[in-house]
């Protein structure tokens, strides 16, 4: 592979500090102090309401979310309102787009193509569909996706329903689409499926779409790194 990068697999973490630790290595990767790094994760369950805002689309009162025990963040992805929690695999490509073209659609259909392509190594055929971000099996959506960029480094990414609690999606019109359904694989494939397999093949379609050799770093020294951005 052409290029070299780092690995960052991470459990289940808050989203604000995981959003806190991607601000922190994209001022890195722009400053030349990190190669670029991929992010692998679970959040705890939340609701997130990027740019486009979407805060009307959650349907659930306060009470409700309290019982349910989801938060609420407002974040500077693209896109409207999204669930995230257990089960769902996260990836966060913390990526410099100068090497890929300076082209933000052709960087999300790759970050499509990697779902795309792991979702076949299960047997599960999904695609795209025109107009509406993410990565689709029929009329129901099995991946979201919300990108940001900052002087071409990307931050945010791709979360792919493996086996998440779907009824949390029930509380929310999901990134504000209404006519459209949302699926998971373990639904698809009516049987479990292990989250920590379908990481490693996410893994394996981002090193081969993105021709990125990965190479797991501790999150201790990243964390260190990045710390040297200010």
């Amino acid at each position: 592979m052409s290029g070299h990068g780092y690995c960052l697999e991470l459990g289940l973490e808050e989203y604000d500090t995981a959003l806190r630790l991607q601000h922190s290595l994209n001022a890195a990767r722009r400053q030349g102090i990190i190669p670029d790094t991929v992010i692998f994760l679970e959040h705890h369950p939340c609701f997130t309401v990027g740019r486009k805002g979407g805060f009307e689309h959650i349907l659930a009162d306060d009470e409700q979310l309290n019982q349910q025990g989801i938060a609420v963040y407002e974040t500077d992805r693209g896109g409207d309102v999204t669930y995230h929690g257990p089960g769902q695999l996260i990836c966060y490509p913390i990526i410099d787009l100068n090497d890929y073209g300076c082209d933000v659609h052709a960087y999300a259909r790759r970050l499509e193509e990697v779902i795309i392509r792991t979702l076949k190594h299960y047997g599960i055929t999904a695609g795209r569909k025109p107009g509406y971000p993410g990565v689709w099996v029929g009329s129901a959506k099995i991946a979201q996706e919300g990108i940001g960029v900052q002087n071409w480094v990307t931050m945010h990414g791709v979360s792919l329903n493996v086996c998440p609690k779907m009824q949390h999606f029930s509380l929310i019109i999901p990134c504000g689409i209404s006519n459209y359904g949302v699926t998971s694989m373990e639904q698809l494939l009516d049987h479990p499926v292990d989250i920590a397999a379908v990481r490693q093949e996410m893994r394996r379609q981002f090193s081969e779409v993105f021709d990125l050799l990965l190479e797991d770093v501790d999150p201790e020294d990243l964390r260190r790194m990045a710390n040297e951005a200010g």
